[in-house]
């Protein structure tokens, strides 16, 4: 072995080090081609801003079919001049150099400041048996400057949100979702296109990813100046975010699981009688019965009899149902045969492995479950078949596609040999997640176009935003540090360019927590994080062991079933100002979940914040993320107590260059300060920035209750601002054929005038005459508990526009 091992490192050394004659380099549209290192590299810009840098071995015939890549190149015109050794090609937003000597390769800006470069003799092609194919382990490191910072990377769960001095070993399993592309704030992305586990490594000497299988060494560098440049580049190249309908903004709950038809329905009878806001309800796994019968997608468990009636008397009560669907089938399932046949499933243990619900799982007993070859399009299909007719003919609203990593236990290195549609396991095993949600989204919006596609997801891969995939951060524990990890989670993901994610509110597993329920310490931890929650893409309360439901933590003058239904209506009310944004994500490539350098990038304070974020263009949120009321020591929870009398502070850093507005009193603050909050039980910190103009909407108890036919609009003074109401028919694809329309809100803060403009577009159902309440802010009307002023000026709006002045 260690000859072997001795020979493979020589072939190696020999393969990237020694220099070769042959440099020739020739133009081809949009770049060049040459060899030299024995390596044939090729250099395209895919758009004036976009570079694809292609390696493989010299004489390798091998042509790469991207699974996340979407965009067919653009007709770039590319000057290409020659000086010794050095290639330079410009485009009209950015300009490669290439050493054909060493093969690196460096990117900077028309004036020529550098922005990312290769490391001289920095690509690596190692031999590698990837099951009895031979190719190669791929290593690129490049050199970064001392000074910038790098997020993204997908879900890491990391306590940072810069990923400088990092090191992930990125490959999909539960609570990490490995997605190979960094920005930085010097302007710049790149998204490393390879689906076998890879290393991200950051330190003194360089950065590098480093990936176990690869035919070829495929990145690409993407300028966009900025971060929501970059993100654009981003979407452009690997797929744009649908919308969303209206109904997935609201509240949802959910539990680790309703048992019975029966329990699921009286939740929402509970939440209707109480007149507490929801949307939506979420059946988790088992109404398929034993686990021999794993996710049959046919209500087979006894305690579901009437399914059909079940879900009419959801819908009954204006509420939608998601269901959970696994990526893995019982072997008693008929999908578990129709795979087999066609030789699509995946031989290596997976949850659940025993047949019998015990813990720990009684191993003598195995379920026989197994995941599907998700690369397989005839699995896709036979996948969507029974989905189709077990539960979408049912009515079924939304899918929670539930281990879509998948879940892999006892792994072995064998495993990774198991021979997939597209190569070894080991070769795509990234991507899974992606092919998956793919398959569940193409095959609905082939079935209909009259209701938009959902899909609640465990995992996810670069490109899978154009999927529908909202991803949350897996079955975390509840604990303040776990916790406060989110936000940067979070934030990375969505600079990975998928922007919809979130979170189990409370946490999923109890932790040190005991007494469910009525844990007072656990309330104080899961207010905070149902404040949290409120400012991200979807808020749902979810967990094991502690029913989560509001009347089940408390009751009416309870702080945390007040606060709770205080921030489920102050979620609905900003549901104008989440769809429009929503809207911003899809037309024009925007972010709910901002990072602050995303906003203020010339303020350095900012980019080693890991506990703010900007959700919109609005609201600057800072959850708390420390307990005020119940203490702990030696991590054991000590007999909690209550002292409201005082009140607990937050420090805040205000970004620079605007005004703040305390949210909750009007309060002014200028920037590039750090401040204390007040933070009573029932307060997050949260400030809006000067020139914001925010749609509040009425009172409701599911999202499409009432019209928008008399909008508060408020008014954040100090600075110009603009905002666009959007509006649709709520859930169908039409928007698809320009059905839909929007207002235009401009607010010129020097003569304090107010222009809404012209009405663009129409839809079936359109408001064609309405009023705004518009209020502009100051300490006299900071939002109450009802979220709307009792002062402000109604204004008439036919379409057509309109100035006011203030």
């Amino acid at each position: 072995m260690k000859t072997k091992s001795l020979l493979l490192s020589f072939l190696a050394i020999t393969f990237f080090i020694v220099h070769v004659n042959s440099q020739n380099v020739q133009q081809i549209p949009n770049g060049i081609k040459s060899t030299t290192q024995s390596m044939d590299i090729q250099i395209s810009f895919c758009s004036p801003r976009t570079v694809r840098v292609y390696k493989t071995p010299e004489g390798s015939s091998f042509l790469k079919e991207s699974l996340s890549v979407i965009k067919t190149p653009e007709n770039t015109d590319v000057s290409m001049k020659q000086q010794g050794d050095i290639v330079t090609l410009k485009s009209s937003a950015l300009q490669v150099n290439y050493n054909a000597k060493t093969g690196k390769v460096s990117f900077s800006d028309l004036a020529g400041k550098n922005l990312f470069t290769e490391k001289d003799y920095g690509t690596q092609f190692i031999p590698f048996d990837d099951a009895g194919n031979k190719t190669f382990s791929v290593r690129q490191a490049f050199l970064l400057d001392k000074d910038e910072a790098i997020y993204g990377l997908g879900q890491q769960q990391v306590e940072r949100l810069n990923q400088r001095n990092h090191k992930h070993f990125m490959r999909q399993r539960a609570l990490f979702a490995s997605v190979p592309i960094i920005q930085s704030t010097k302007g710049y992305g790149v998204f490393w296109d390879n689906y076998s586990p890879t290393t991200y490594t950051d330190n003194p000497q360089e950065m590098s990813f480093d990936s176990e299988v690869g035919e070829c060494m495929d990145y690409y560098f993407m300028y966009g100046e900025n971060a929501d440049g970059v993100i654009a580049e981003i979407r452009d190249l690997i797929g744009q975010s649908p919308m969303y309908p209206l109904w997935t903004f609201g509240f949802w709950q959910s539990r680790e699981r309703y048992k019975s038809q029966r329990e699921i329905m009286e939740v929402v009878d509970k939440y209707r009688q109480l007149g507490i806001p929801l949307d939506g309800i979420i059946q988790d796994w088992q109404y398929w019965g034993p686990n021999t019968n794993w996710n049959s997608m046919n209500f087979d468990n006894p305690e579901f009899p009437e399914p059909q009636k079940m879900i009419e008397h959801i819908k009954g009560k204006n509420a939608k149902i998601m269901i959970s669907i696994w990526a893995s089938f019982g072997p008693n399932t008929k999908q578990y045969k129709e795979l087999e046949k066609i030789k699509a499933l995946f031989n290596f243990t997976t949850w659940p492995a025993s047949s019998v619900d015990s813990w720990p799982p009684d191993m003598t007993k195995p379920s026989g479950v197994k995941p599907y070859d998700a690369y397989n399009e005839k699995a896709r299909d036979i996948y969507w078949k029974h989905l189709n007719r077990g539960l979408f003919s049912k009515g079924i609203d939304a899918w929670w596609t539930d281990s879509t990593e998948p879940d892999h236990l006892d792994v072995k290195e064998s495993d990774f040999d198991i021979p997939t549609a597209l190569g070894t396991y080991r070769s795509v095993v990234n991507a899974f997640p992606l092919m998956t949600n793919k398959g569940i989204y193409e095959h609905q919006r082939a079935t209909t176009s009259d209701k938009r596609v959902y899909l609640l997801t465990r995992c996810a891969f670069a490109g899978q935003q154009r999927y529908a995939a909202n991803t949350w951060s897996g079955d975390v524990v509840a604990t303040w540090n776990v916790f406060k990890k989110q936000i940067p989670t979070g934030l990375n993901f969505s600079l990975s360019g998928i922007p919809y994610w979130n979170t189990d509110i409370g946490g999923f597993f109890n932790g040190e927590y005991t007494g469910e329920a009525t844990n007072k310490a656990y309330h104080e931890l899961y207010t905070r994080w149902f404040q949290y929650g409120t400012f991200l893409p979807m808020q749902r309360s979810h967990g094991s062991g502690v029913k989560k439901e509001i009347y089940n933590l408390g009751k009416k003058g309870d702080w945390v079933y007040d606060t709770e239904e205080k921030y489920i209506h102050l979620r609905y009310a900003l549901l104008p100002y989440l769809y429009s944004t929503g809207w911003q994500v899809t037309s024009n490539a925007g972010s709910f979940l901002r990072a602050l350098f995303m906003d203020f990038n010339e303020d350095k304070n900012v980019h080693d914040i890991s506990t703010q974020y900007m959700f919109g263009k609005a609201f600057l949120v800072i959850p708390v993320t420390e307990p005020m009321y119940v203490f702990s020591n030696n991590n054991k929870w000590a007999e909690p107590y209550e002292n409201f009398n005082k009140t607990g502070t937050q420090k805040v850093y205000l970004p620079q260059g605007t005004t703040w507005f305390d949210f909750w009193t009007g309060e002014t603050f200028n920037g590039g300060q750090t401040i204390t909050k007040d933070v009573p039980i029932d307060i997050i910190p949260l400030y809006v920035r000067a020139g914001s103009i925010i749609p509040f909407g009425p009172k409701v108890q599911y999202s499409t209750e009432k019209k928008w036919d008399n909008l508060e609009v408020r008014i954040y003074p100090g600075a110009n601002g603009e905002f666009v109401l959007y509006e649709d028919e709520n859930d169908n694809y039409n928007y698809e054929k320009g059905i839909y329309s929007t207002i235009k809100f401009n607010w010129n803060d020097s003569d304090r005038t107010l222009t809404i403009s012209d009405r663009e577009g129409k839809y079936p159902g359109m408001l064609n005459n309405r009023k705004f309440n518009v209020v502009i802010v100051d300490t006299k009307n900071g939002i109450g508990d009802t979220f709307h002023a009792n002062t402000g000026k109604s204004v008439s709006y036919n379409g057509k526009a309109k100035t006011f002045k203030f």
